[in-house]
């Protein structure tokens, strides 16, 4: 296995076993279970909309990232053209010549 895939199982254990061991804190907490619930359902809807606006951060990073890339794409592919144009124009000059 590669370092970061190791890596990543690792992180990815590691947070499996804060959740399950945060969910056991607060089951044997000395609150009621009518609390408790409250509370596990709040947590999870404060994680649910951490995760919401996490995606879409990602999501509008990655569509400006590909913007940009379809610019530069757009650009370099106008600069071909105007080159291979001139380079055809340049064959066509010196083949009169002849």
């Amino acid at each position: 296995m590669s370092g970061e895939t190791c890596s990543g199982e690792k992180a990815l254990f590691f947070l499996v076993g804060a959740a399950i061991g945060a969910v056991t804190a607060l089951l044997m907490a000395p609150r009621s279970g009518a609390e408790t619930r409250k509370l596990i359902a709040a947590r999870a809807r404060e994680g649910a909309d951490a995760v919401a606006n996490r995606s879409k951060t990602v999501a509008d990073l990655a569509s400006t990232y590909l913007d940009r890339g379809k610019e530069a794409l757009y650009h370099q592919r106008e600069h071909l053209s105007a080159a291979f144009e001139a380079g055809k124009q340049a064959y066509m000059e010196e083949k009169d010549k002849v």
